[in-house]
């Protein structure tokens, strides 16, 4: 399987209906990739859309040494990382392209750190609604344990109790990930 390789030479050669060949194998796939980065479709799709201009535009980059798969979805990923350290450096403006090398390590803080959220978030979605709603209100909405017992018509003892085994269900789903040591 040569990975769209011979439909981007065809490409090269002047076939324009080689190109659809490799959005119609890649596009799908490139999405869902770039999304795990951003945490956006839309964004997640200009992304995608930018990968294949950059085929288009500086088809010598190219070489054939190692798969086009492979050289599409490292373009993705650097595309997707750019995205998310202008995400943390400009929030006003963040689709703005200005490609910066020098902060190589805070760009790969600033993902990890948005790994850690993404797992944080789909481990709150596994309690149940209870758990999830003390956290939520307490930490997210920094209410206090009696506004917290107002909303859920609930005594402060409770939330105090609930509150507590709520930490321990996500703490131990945090642990089942391996995100904590």
């Amino acid at each position: 399987m040569d990975n769209g390789e011979s439909s981007y030479r065809r490409f090269l050669d002047g076939d324009e209906s080689a190109f659809g060949e490799l959005l119609d194998m890649y596009s799908e796939n490139l999405i869902f990739f770039i999304n795990r980065y951003v945490g956006n479709v839309a964004i997640a799709q200009e992304l995608s859309e930018d990968v294949f201009v950059d085929l288009i535009i500086y088809k010598k980059r190219y070489n054939f040494k190692s798969s086009l798969k492979t050289y599409v979805f490292a373009i993705a990923r650097n595309k997707a990382v750019s995205y998310v350290r202008r995400c943390a450096r400009k929030p006003e403006y963040a689709y703005e392209y200005i490609e910066e090398e020098s902060d190589r390590r805070s760009i790969e803080d600033e993902f990890l750190k948005k790994e850690q959220e993404r797992a944080l978030h789909a481990a709150l979605e596994r309690l149940n609604e209870d758990y999830k709603t003390v956290l939520h209100l307490i930490y997210f909405e920094d209410m206090s344990n009696e506004d917290a017992a107002k909303v859920m018509n609930k005594s402060k003892k409770q939330i105090e109790n609930l509150l507590y085994r709520a930490k321990q269900a996500l703490k131990n789903e945090l642990e089942s990930e391996v995100m904590l040591p």
